[in-house]
C-alpha cells in the first residue's frame, strides 16, 4: 500500500532527518516497520521532500528515476545517519566509531553527481533536478554542524529524530499536533483512570 506524504512525515526538520525516521518507532522491535520497504517510495518520498523540504533544497527538485538502483546508498546514508545522530543525541557528543561508516555512506551518495556545491549553494545551482542520494548526503553532512546538532532531539512519542528550532530550545515533540496531543491524551486518560480507582 503506498504512504501517503504527508507534512507531518517530514517533522524532522531536514531531509536527511525526514529520511531516518521512514523507519517507524525505530527501537520497538515488534511494532516498527520500514516505509521504504518497497522501493518504489523513496521516489514518492524524494517526490514529496522536493515541495515540504524546498527551502533546505533552495528550490531544486529531487529524482529518483530508478529507486531500486539507488536503494542501497539511500538506505546506507539512512541508518549511518540515524546510528550517528541517535547516539549524539543521548551520549551528548559525537561517537568517532560511528564516523567511517557516515562519511563513506555520504560519499557513496555523491559518487555519481557532478553538482559544484558551495555556502552559497549547498545543493547546486543547476535547473535539472538533483539526485536524491546526493540531496540526502549533503543534508546528512550539514546535521555536523555545531548548530544543529546542539538542537537535536528524539521524539519521545514516536522516536523520530528532529532539529528543536523553538527560540528556547525547549521543544518536546517531533510534532505538537500529532505526538504532543497523543501524549496529552494519554495523560489525560492516566489522570482519569487514577481517579476513578482512587475515587
Amino acid at each position: 500500500m503506498a504512504v501517503s506524504w504527508t507534512r507531518h512525515r517530514f517533522s524532522g526538520g531536514m531531509l536527511a532527518l525526514d529520511t531516518t525516521n521512514t523507519v517507524v518507532l525505530r527501537g520497538d522491535a515488534g511494532r516498527s516497520f520500514d516505509r521504504f520497504d518497497d522501493p518504489a517510495e523513496i521516489a514518492r518520498f524524494a517526490a514529496a521532500a522536493s515541495g515540504f523540504r524546498a527551502d533546505e533544497l533552495r528550490g531544486r527538485v529531487l529524482a529518483a528515476p530508478d529507486p531500486k538502483a539507488i536503494a542501497g546508498r539511500v538506505l546506507a546514508i539512512r541508518e549511518a545517519t540515524d546510528r550517528l545522530m541517535r547516539r549524539s543525541v543521548v551520549e551528548g557528543v559525537l561517537a568517532t566509531v560511528d564516523m567511517p561508516h557516515f562519511l563513506n555512506a555520504c560519499a557513496d551518495g555523491l559518487t555519481a553527481s557532478r553538482e559544484r556545491l558551495s555556502a552559497e549553494a549547498p545543493f547546486g545551482v543547476e535547473s535539472e533536478p538533483l539526485a536524491f542520494e546526493a540531496a540526502l548526503a549533503v543534508s546528512a553532512l550539514s546535521l555536523l554542524s555545531a548548530g544543529i546538532m546542539s538542537r537535536l532531539r528524539i521524539c519521545p512519542n514516536c522516536n523520530w529524530l528532529f532539529v528543536d528550532r523553538s527560540r528556547n530550545g525547549s521543544r518536546l515533540w517531533c510534532d505538537m499536533a500529532v505526538c504532543g496531543n497523543r501524549q496529552k491524551a494519554r495523560r489525560h486518560y492516566s489522570r482519569r483512570k487514577e481517579e476513578v480507582v482512587n475515587g
